[in-house]
């Protein structure tokens, strides 16, 4: 059986999130993939018997949480790695933006707006394998939804616990500004050439 292990991220000194605030989030990371790995070795060990059959259904329900948890946060991680880097004007994503969005501050615009939905999750951008569309949307908690036949290219993550240390919830948009100024642009690009 596969397991996971967690990866590592080059998170360098960051413009208004502590290393206090990403040393817990990490953890916070860690510990979804433990989760993910331990979940799926029950799974394993349960298939064995049709007896566990409703057990086997509510890991199941339990796996997609912490799986979407690891791997959103992997995304968000590694778009803060290595320090910002701006997006190029003749880079293919921002050509993309545009001409789904009309202009770089339209998406941008709609996009911060996306993040501060009440609740909990993250605000994502994401590209349609079908289609090559690019598209923002809201993943509740960790994986309620993910659109069907996308790849994330950018993942945000608004739980309480990715800015707890450094803003008040009344704050949250401090925070959004935070992330967009330490963006790796070159990590999101990426993210979109291997998305289509």
């Amino acid at each position: 059986m596969q397991t996971f292990t967690p990866k590592t991220f080059n998170l360098k000194e960051l413009k208004g999130i502590s290393a206090k605030n990403i040393e817990e989030h990490l953890k916070l990371y860690g510990g979804y993939v433990k989760n993910t790995n331990f979940i799926l070795e029950k799974i394993e060990e349960l298939r064995k018997d049709e007896a566990n059959a409703y057990l086997l259904t509510e890991l199941q329900r339990r796996f997609a949480f912490e799986f979407g948890g690891m791997r959103n946060h992997e995304y968000y991680f590694s778009s803060l790695s290595n320090g910002s880097a701006p997006l190029p004007e003749n880079s293919e994503l921002k050509k993309a933006i545009v001409k789904d969005f009309g202009s770089f501050e339209n998406w941008l615009t709609v996009f911060k707006g996306l993040a501060m939905t009440k609740g909990v999750g993250w605000a994502m951008l994401s590209c349609d394998k079908k289609t090559g569309q690019l598209l923002n949307h809201w993943v509740d908690e960790q994986h309620i939804g993910h659109l069907v036949s996308t790849s994330p290219i950018l993942a945000l993550d608004m739980w309480e616990h990715a800015y707890v240390y450094d803003y008040p919830t009344s704050e949250k948009k401090k925070y959004i500004e935070a992330y967009f100024e330490n963006l790796n642009w070159e990590a999101v690009e990426k993210n979109f050439i291997e998305a289509r």
